[in-house]
């Protein structure tokens, strides 16, 4: 049986059509692609990466391109590219694998599988001669000594299963003093001089850590060195090259300890998480810097990576093949630009010397202080932008994202908030609203889509608590969308939740797997689980009867079930203590009985609450919360609940004030 040609032409990622050129006969993951492998008798070559990953660039153009590589390559192998932003569920369960083997994991990730699916050796990236000399140990290997290849293949897929089966369900509730206990676990690993958390002061790469911070942030009640922490790290990114200071927007991480140079990649996911983060920070603070970088970062989100009313995945971290080509200023480029004073101005300002901070004499943009002249810096920062974007320009991924959307509406919509900015909140309704109409197929939620074409892949675990908590955070501004956030939290329950609080990552009628993966830890994106807990959380406050009762419930197991995290994860945990800081407080619940249109004291609330609290306005009954609560005297009145222990209803913005004070 003679190998299929490149099939890669066909499908809904930008990432495989990369690859659609290549002499490489890749397919997509199918049923059929197994089936070729088994009737050929050949191993599986997984190939797994994503459209702004640098190194798998690099792999692509040293090997995939090669024909000497592709020969090798479709004689031995069925050959098959997966996205891993599509199929999370793979990219998890081959990435356990080649952690477990190699003691570490990255991408591209490259493993060889048994035509069942089995993996018996992976790797990352491989410089072409390497890669070459693999084929051709990998080919003898599966056909001389099998039995070796199949012994092999059995015992790392036992260690996977046995991984797999995590934490164990059950275990005490949350209370406070857990959650003070991972505070302090967080800030005992806090670089101070530089920003972020490290367990070695010269740790680096650096990731934005936005789960943890939003978690600092929450913990509200005690705001002396947990915000302080969040000032400093929030302070040095956005002051740092890993911002993008001339057209906003976070990198993915930064190569060395100090946030200087970026690995310059721009995923919808960071930026949507930090602008959570700064626009919460904005609100607790009216700090000048945060209430920029908020509106900065949801400018780039909306007009960087809009696409057909939603968001696209990312920028690439390349142009014309050149990392970070798009983004470096020289100080001689600065002069030939802006003229020889504000060059020299801009390259004092923006940290560029003569030595460079990159590659070849080169620098990234930085801010160490605000200017002293802001008109001249501004007309300084428009010059150099226009001069940029005359450059090559990164390539961008337009596949949408489920999950990572749902985390873009909840950020613009409370962006909205914190920067009195409503068309922020008309960009995240109308996300949803696409979302919703193109994702849902069928009554069930699909993972991803391109150019208005919805993809095959069904939404995970992430997928549906993301959205969720959208909707739900949508529903508290606006009004609407709360059957839409709990079908989604009925379909979670229904066929995700496993037992004791536990949540699996695929649904118990999705393709099934080696493993079916079950990742309860944070990572640069929250684990599905921790973010299902946060929808649970708010929606048992926002429906009532049994429905509240179910969700009440679920959240309640699946935070007990995540305790141990808290207790001996803090770092790996952070969306995890982000929910528990709300969940200690109830949560906290404001309802304001009023006209929503037009309520001094309902934006008072939406302003004061801390993060995780629920807000609701309206008339009496129109909601759960109101239900039998309406004005006082025929003022707004808001009602400050906690848990299901509340206060007398209060009237003005000062006893509103007065009585979020132990919260705000």
């Amino acid at each position: 049986m003679s190998p299929a040609a490149n099939q890669l032409a066909r499908a809904t990622s930008p990432y495989l059509r990369q690859h659609a050129d290549n002499p490489v006969h890749w397919q997509m993951w199918t049923a059929e692609a197994l089936a070729e492998a088994a009737a050929r008798d050949v191993p599986i070559l997984l190939s797994i990466g994503y459209a702004a990953c640098h190194w798998c660039h690099v792999m692509a153009h040293e090997s995939f391109e090669d024909e000497q590589v592709a020969a090798a390559m479709n004689d031995g192998f069925v050959c098959i590219k997966v996205d891993r932003e599509e199929r999370p569920d793979l990219d998890a369960v081959y990435m356990n694998a080649t952690v477990a083997l190699t003691g570490q994991g990255g991408w591209p990730m490259t493993c060889f599988l048994t035509p069942d699916g089995r993996p018996f050796f992976c790797g990352t990236y491989f410089p072409k001669a390497t890669f070459l000399q693999l084929l051709a140990a990998v080919t003898d290997t599966w056909r001389t000594r099998r039995a070796d290849v199949e012994e092999t293949s059995d015992r790392i897929t036992d260690e996977l299963r046995s991984m797999a089966a995590g934490l164990p369900g059950g275990g005490p509730a949350v209370q406070p003093a857990l959650c003070d206990h991972a505070v302090a676990a967080v800030l005992a690993d806090e670089d101070v001089a530089r920003g972020g958390f490290v367990t070695n002061q010269a740790a680096a790469p650096k990731f934005p850590p936005s789960a943890l911070l939003e978690a600092l942030l929450r913990n509200h009640e005690r705001t002396g060195e947990p915000l302080e922490t969040v000032e400093r790290t929030a302070t040095a990114m956005a002051r740092g090259g890993i911002y993008d200071q001339l057209a906003g927007g976070f990198a993915r991480y930064s190569v060395d300890a100090s946030w200087v140079v970026p690995h310059f990649e721009k995923m919808l996911y960071d930026n949507a998480l930090l602008l959570r983060v700064y626009a919460h920070w904005a609100r607790r603070s009216a700090n000048p810097l945060a209430r920029r970088v908020a509106a900065e970062t949801a400018g780039f989100i909306v007009d960087g990576l809009g696409v057909d009313g939603m968001f696209a995945s990312s920028l690439d971290a390349d142009a014309d093949g050149v990392e970070g080509l798009t983004y470096v200023f020289t100080p001689s480029e600065l002069h030939d630009v802006l003229g020889g004073d504000d060059g020299r101005w801009a390259a004092e300002v923006f940290a560029v010397t003569e030595q460079g901070t990159f590659e070849h004499g080169a620098s990234v943009l930085q801010l160490p202080r605000d200017p002293d002249d802001p008109q001249r810096f501004d007309r300084v920062r428009a010059a150099l932008l226009a001069a940029r974007l005359a450059r090559p320009q990164p390539g961008r991924d337009d596949k949408v994202v489920t999950a990572w959307n749902g985390l873009a509406v909840t950020a613009l919509a409370e962006a909205s908030v914190a920067l009195n900015r409503p068309e922020l909140l008309d960009a995240a309704t109308q996300c949803a609203r696409a979302v919703w109409n193109l994702h849902v197929v069928d009554g069930r939620l699909r993972r991803a889509s391109l150019g208005g074409v919805v993809g095959d892949s069904a939404a995970i675990l992430e997928d549906h608590a993301a959205l969720a908590t959208a909707l739900l955070t949508l529903h508290q501004l606006t009004g609407g969308w709360l059957d839409e956030a709990t079908l989604l939290l009925d379909i979670a329950l229904d066929h995700f939740a496993g037992a004791d609080g536990r949540w699996f990552d695929t649904a118990d009628d999705a393709e099934a797997l080696m493993v079916r993966p079950a990742d309860p830890l944070d990572g640069a994106t929250p684990s599905g689980a921790s973010l299902v807990a946060e929808a649970l959380l708010l929606a048992g406050h926002l429906v009532d009867g049994a429905r509240a009762d179910r969700y009440a419930e679920a959240a309640g197991a699946t935070l007990a079930a995540a305790t141990p995290i808290l207790a001996r994860l803090a770092r790996l945990g952070g969306h995890w203590l982000a929910v528990a800081e709300a969940a200690v407080r109830g949560p906290l619940q404001i309802a304001v009985a009023c006209d929503p249109a037009r309520s001094e004291l309902l934006d008072a609330a939406r302003q004061l609450a801390p993060g995780g609290a629920v807000v609701v306005g309206g008339p009496v009954n129109s909601s759960a919360l109101l239900a039998d609560r309406d004005r006082v005297g025929g003022a707004d009145a808001a009602y400050v609940c906690r848990g299901r222990t509340c206060d007398l209803p209060v009237t003005t913005v000062e006893d509103l004030a007065a009585a979020l004070g132990a919260s705000v």
